[in-house]
């Protein structure tokens, strides 16, 4: 599509509940979701790829908002809508059944077990530990391999072993300063494979650290903005951008030097993230932006009207969430053109989020507020309160450690399923 125009603000709207009962009360649909044999729907995961968490959200009328959709050009002709049944009468048709083929494909996947499924989503979160960085803490990084907290401010980090997450008092492990005492950390990524560690804040260059067997400076890249507000690593750890005010610079990681200067809106870079060959930027000027990866070209616009506070991907890089200045959350597909928003209405200064690596959930801190919500059912799994303004979080890639970032500690909670 054109890179000067700006998509339509339409959007299917999700519904986040506390019971589940809420959902199973809702009336039968009558549209093309019912026609369809259930055992078909349920096995394939959704209509023409849409997953079942973005569907399962959405009654009657906002199904068709979102699933009929225009396609944008060049995507295959299943994605759009001139091709359902029915649709040049502007209305939807039942689809054709699958082949003979994908059915006997379908029947030779053996099912989940129901415990399996329900074991990979917290039921709620036990606070087990508080981590006393001195100063506030504006971002975070927790291992799963060893269980090992960065928490990270301003002229320091610490770094935290397993025995300190199930105690309140304990000290860190080590404590890493900087030589220049006015740096400042504002965010942090931690590697894939956990063995690396990327900082960047106030600062003119992004930090690497090898965290074992102890955590030492690999390298210090020289960057050429002030100030770097977000951090986003390629799925490989081979690119890592690095948002400033105006542009991004694109790292090559792995011979550490930087591809390019790009050029983006000067208030729309507050955050940044990529999923395969795009990556996502947005900020005050309440605009999401999407960009090719390889041509640097811009492909989408989207205008949400509210500032944008954090931009995350689900673990299949298919679907982007955005955090708006009011609480609510912005869901997209990467490359089709699907979004839906999670309204939760409330004014916030701090909005972060974090998707599970095991994609059955997701965590949304909102100034105090901490909310856990399944995937797909946006079913509110938990819901904590903390005292203070929540700066930062991260959950442990194994999926049993939550970690808050606060004014002058970090607190952990562990996740029960």
């Amino acid at each position: 599509m054109s890179g000067d125009k700006e998509e339509a603000s339409s959007f299917g709207i999700l519904r986040i509940y506390d019971d589940p009962e809420e959902r199973r009360n809702e009336p039968e649909s009558s549209d093309i979701f019912s026609q369809r044999e259930p055992q078909a729907q349920s096995q394939r995961g959704g209509v023409y790829g849409t997953p079942q968490w973005a569907l399962q959200g959405l009654d009657r009328s906002e199904r068709q908002t979102g699933w009929l959709s225009e396609a944008e050009p060049g995507e295959a002709a299943e994605f759009s809508p001139s091709s359902l049944p029915g649709s040049k009468f502007g209305r939807c048709g039942p689809s054709p059944p699958p082949s003979e083929e994908v059915w006997s494909f379908l029947r030779a996947v053996p099912p989940v077990a129901d415990e399996v499924v329900r074991q990979r989503t917290p039921r709620e979160s036990w606070k087990v530990g508080k981590l006393c960085h001195g100063k506030k803490v504006y971002a975070t990084a927790i291992s799963s391999s060893t269980h090992h907290v960065y928490t990270c401010g301003h002229g320091y980090i610490k770094v935290w072993d397993e025995s300190a997450l199930h105690a309140w008092n304990k000290a860190p492990r080590a404590q890493l300063n900087f030589q220049d005492h006015q740096s400042c950390v504002l965010t942090c990524k931690l590697f894939p494979d956990e063995q690396s560690l990327i900082t960047a804040g106030l600062s003119r260059t992004l930090t690497l650290w090898d965290l074992a067997p102890t955590p030492r400076i690999r390298a210090q890249l020289a960057s050429t903005g002030p100030m770097c507000y977000s951090l986003a690593i390629s799925s490989n750890a081979q690119i890592c951008l690095a948002c400033f005010k105006g542009f991004v610079e694109i790292w090559d990681l792995r011979n550490q030097i930087l591809i390019r200067k790009h050029e983006v809106p000067e208030y729309g870079s507050r955050c940044v993230d990529i999923a395969g060959n795009k990556f996502w930027t947005g900020g005050e000027d309440t605009s999401l932006y999407s960009w090719d990866l390889r041509s640097y070209q811009k492909l989408q616009q989207h205008s949400l009207h509210h500032e944008i506070l954090s931009i995350t991907h689900d673990p299949s890089e298919e679907w982007i969430l955005v955090g708006l200045r009011t609480s609510d959350v912005i869901i997209l597909h990467t490359h089709r053109k699907e979004k839906f928003k999670a309204v939760i209405q409330k004014y916030i200064h701090h909005h972060n989020l974090k998707f599970a690596s095991c994609g059955s959930y997701f965590v949304t801190t909102m100034d105090e507020s901490i909310h856990c919500l399944a995937a797909p059912s946006l079913q509110r799994l938990f819901q904590v309160e903390e005292s203070t303004e929540i700066l930062c979080c991260d959950v442990s890639s194994d999926n049993q450690y939550l970690v808050t970032g606060s004014k002058n500690s970090a607190t952990v909670y562990q996740l029960l399923y």
